[in-house]
């Protein structure tokens, strides 16, 4: 049974209200008083009530988080870059998938919404193209912090890596050595990281004179299925290498090219997105693959969700990172 403030000033002869402003280390209570009634609280395993704590702050003291996927590597690791600071300055988190459905996804922003929490994370899902949900926490002043994923013409917090420059950069370290072929296995048109990785392709390819085929460029829904079909597809024009949407989109890909008998960073060579641990335990990894560094996006976010909830912030925070194409083969 918990003990409540009743039974520690019963215990003490004090008034609750006088034990209530001790446990808060209030200035007008006395040292002595205040070293008695927290002594006895340890003692007797008090614990404050959330809800009168929280009614006290006008603060839920919790963070929502919704992502696509826990069980892809990036986002997890954002999770853990969230907790970490979240835990650090007593927050907790509400974890949710929305497993890049729509529905879901606004189904649990709503939810959200009504749980009172502080403020929210979010990386949205592949399948929204409207966000007339996410307009609905900005307009009723609930902070949000987008990362990753972030839909064009939402004005908020967010924070992002440069996808853009990293395509850029790994094509042109394909370009240096020495590839002219080069296939682009895209993610789902949809997505602004998609758009961002086609640009950057694009920009080098043309600043290395040598002239985009559209029978090189694939789009995926990032299933395994639609996956193994496209890069078959790409197969047919012969590239000699291939810039993949990110890690997982490349094993499948690789799978496909080693059922062809092709032999991997001989007959056709892959640089990715994601920087997977998993890649370290392969006989063939791609050459080279992008660090987003998912950690510090979710740390980052959730230092610029803390400072929006205080009130720091008097303007909407834009973040870029820059990632790092990590060399594998």
């Amino acid at each position: 049974m918990s003990v409540s403030i009743k039974e520690i000033a019963r215990r003490l002869k004090i008034s609750p209200s006088t034990v209530s402003r001790a446990l808060q280390n209030h200035p007008r209570i006395g040292l002595r008083t205040r070293e008695r009634v927290q002594e006895l609280a340890q003692e007797l395993n008090y614990i404050p009530s959330t809800t009168a704590r929280n009614l006290r702050s006008g603060k839920t003291f919790m963070l929502g988080v919704v992502v696509p996927e826990i069980q892809e590597n990036f986002f997890s690791e954002a999770i853990n870059g969230i907790e970490e600071l979240a835990f650090q300055k007593g927050y907790t988190v509400a974890l949710y998938q929305s497993h890049d459905q729509y529905e879901r996804e606004k189904k649990v922003l709503e939810v959200l919404s009504h749980q009172l929490v502080d403020g929210i994370i979010l990386s949205v899902a592949k399948e929204s193209q409207q966000f007339d949900h996410v307009q609905k926490l900005i307009h009723h002043q609930i902070p949000l912090v987008l990362f990753d994923r972030i839909p064009p013409s939402i004005d908020t917090h967010q924070i992002s890596c440069d996808m853009e420059a990293g395509a850029y950069q790994a094509t042109s370290f394909l370009i240096k050595k020495g590839f002219k072929r080069i296939a682009l296995l895209n993610g789902p048109a949809s997505l602004v990281a998609s758009q961002e990785r086609y640009l950057g392709y694009l920009r080098a390819l043309q600043e290395a004179a040598i002239s985009p085929e559209e029978h090189f460029i694939q789009t995926t829904d990032l299933s395994s299925d639609q996956t193994r079909q496209k890069m078959d597809t790409l197969l047919d024009s012969r590239p000699d290498s291939v810039l993949t949407f990110n890690d997982y989109v490349a094993l499948d890909a690789m799978g496909v090219c080693r059922n062809k008998g092709l032999q991997l960073n001989k007959d056709i060579s892959f640089v990715s997105f994601a920087n997977l641990p998993l890649n370290a335990y392969l006989e063939h990894p791609p050459l080279a693959s992008l660090e987003q560094h998912p950690y510090q996006m979710g740390y980052q976010a959730t230092q610029i969700l803390l400072d929006a909830i205080a009130g720091i912030k008097t303007e909407f925070d834009k973040v870029i990172l820059q990632p790092d194409l990590i060399s594998l083969s």
